[in-house]
């Protein structure tokens, strides 16, 4: 099997997860974790989406049951956001609601964060099909060298937000630290074989559009 297979079946799991828990925990009235349901369970089914139009060649790689299960290990840490909003552990066995206006923030990151990196993937599939050996420096890419991780951190603040609290965050951290950079460092290092990069490098930011 492919890390791609892993990774797949664990998003396509993450709406089911959050209605079992509703069911185990007869939460079908919060309105907090019907919004995780809908952001991170639609989020999902459109990666498999992705994953079947334009996947991504860095999860191509085969890999044993044993390091595919490592991977489902990690990105279970995720689903400690629905958990927490439905148990309330940390708010004293109360299951966490949060206000109209805090819910319209993360559901605004949400979008604008699916806009970000699923536009920028389509471009850089369509880019090594129609152009190979050609630097991307124009569209999504114009401003920004990593525009597609810019929107999964705008989309995971919106999934870890809704659980106000922060263990979720310190997992996403953990995410950036120990895989997104290297994977934008290494990428980096790729990019840099081609003349123009030093330029456009001058002219785009890391992550963050306009600020690094």
């Amino acid at each position: 099997m492919k890390q791609k297979h892993f990774i797949d079946i664990h998003k396509g799991a993450t709406a089911p997860f959050v209605l079992l828990l509703m069911y185990v925990l007869d939460q079908w009235d919060n309105t907090t974790a019907w919004v995780y349901f809908g952001l991170h369970g639609s989020y999902g089914l459109m990666w498999i989406l992705k994953s079947k139009i334009f996947p991504d060649n860095s999860w191509e790689k085969p890999c044993s049951i044993w390091y595919g299960l490592y991977i489902w290990s990690g990105l279970s840490l995720y689903w400690i956001s629905p958990w927490i909003i439905l148990t309330g552990y940390f708010n004293n066995g109360i299951p966490l609601e949060a206000s109209p206006h805090y819910l319209g923030l993360c559901i605004f990151m949400f979008a604008i964060g699916v806009f970000c990196h699923f536009s920028a993937d389509m471009q850089k599939y369509s880019y090594l099909k129609l152009r190979p050996g050609v630097l991307i420096t124009d569209g999504m890419m114009k401003r920004c060298r990593n525009t597609n991780y810019f929107g999964e951190l705008l989309i995971y603040l919106g999934f870890g937000l809704l659980a106000q609290h922060w263990i979720p965050i310190v997992s996403l951290l953990f995410f950036i630290m120990i895989i997104w950079i290297p994977n934008m460092r290494r990428k980096e290092k790729s990019l840099s074989r081609y003349a123009e990069f030093e330029e456009y490098k001058k002219n785009s930011s890391f992550i963050f559009p306009f600020i690094f």
